[in-house]
């Protein structure tokens, strides 16, 4: 099992560099919205929609669509949006609890979250507009937060963060994803090399106090998408969100933290 998620691990990482760096955005784009369908076809199975791939073809479109047409404006207006959606419905459901799947409530929040997926799409677009590394050091954010998190959780962890919705997570690897994040960021933001990275613009635009509380936002939403994603799989009574990755389960078992997180990055990047 190690050894197939090492496999796939790795794969993707040169994926992801070779379509960072082709310097083709055609290309770019058209493997951006084959993993955005990917990632709505998971979501339609996990909400239960009666035909899944229609769905996916149908957002996919939609996604297409707003690359092709959205301007600045309306790009920023799906950003906000994604972020008071986090902020307002989905983030409190980890207390309040998820509707019953088939519902009237369900299917409004299959919507809801099939937004925030076109949000967090169109974020990657918008990052990588800027620099292939101004891209990855965004999302480089979230995956030192997750492993961070790991560690601490597995050597100091003891009060369970969500006990009902995912048991492994604790306060002490949140607060050591948080660590991890802070530190690595700010030694990044001193590499020269690393200037047009977004901490380094965060720490240059905003100082030590702006800084460390866009770090604690950003760490916070991963762990917010991270946990809604595991709600919806727990009430789905499904372990993974599929098994298109060896290993690794699904597309969104892998971006779920990226969600909240990229259109927060944008905005912010803005302000900036």
């Amino acid at each position: 099992m190690l050894r197939t998620r090492v496999i796939t691990a790795l794969v993707l990482l040169a994926v992801l560099l070779s379509v960072l760096y082709s310097k083709s955005q055609a290309f770019f784009l058209a493997v951006t919205a084959v993993f955005f369908g990917a990632a709505a076809w998971e979501s339609a199975r996990l909400f239960r929609a009666s035909q899944p791939v229609v769905a996916a073809v149908i957002w996919t479109a939609v996604f297409l669509v707003f690359v092709y047409l959205a301007d600045a404006t309306l790009a920023r207006f799906l950003f906000t949006l994604c972020v008071a959606i986090w902020a307002i419905r989905l983030a409190p459901s980890l207390g309040l609890g998820l509707p019953v799947i088939g519902s009237a409530g369900s299917r409004l929040l299959n919507i809801v979250y099939g937004i925030t997926l076109l949000g967090c799409f169109a974020a990657i677009i918008a990052l990588f507009q800027h620099s292939p590394l101004y891209l990855l050091s965004a999302m480089a954010i979230v995956w030192i937060a997750d492993i961070g998190a790991y560690f601490a959780g597995k050597a100091f962890g003891k009060r369970k963060l969500a006990p009902s919705i995912s048991p492994g997570k604790s306060w002490e690897g949140a607060i050591g994803g948080w660590i991890a994040v802070v530190a690595l960021a700010t030694a990044s933001a001193h590499y020269p090399p690393l200037a047009e990275t977004f901490a380094a613009r965060v720490l240059a635009g905003l100082g030590w106090v702006g800084f460390a509380v866009v770090m604690t936002l950003m760490v916070a939403a991963s762990i917010v998408g991270d946990l809604f994603e595991s709600q919806l799989k727990r009430r789905a009574e499904m372990k993974d969100s599929s098994n298109l990755l060896p290993g690794h389960g699904g597309v969104l078992d892998r971006i779920d933290a990226l969600i909240p997180t990229l259109p927060l990055a944008v905005l912010i990047g803005t302000w900036i």
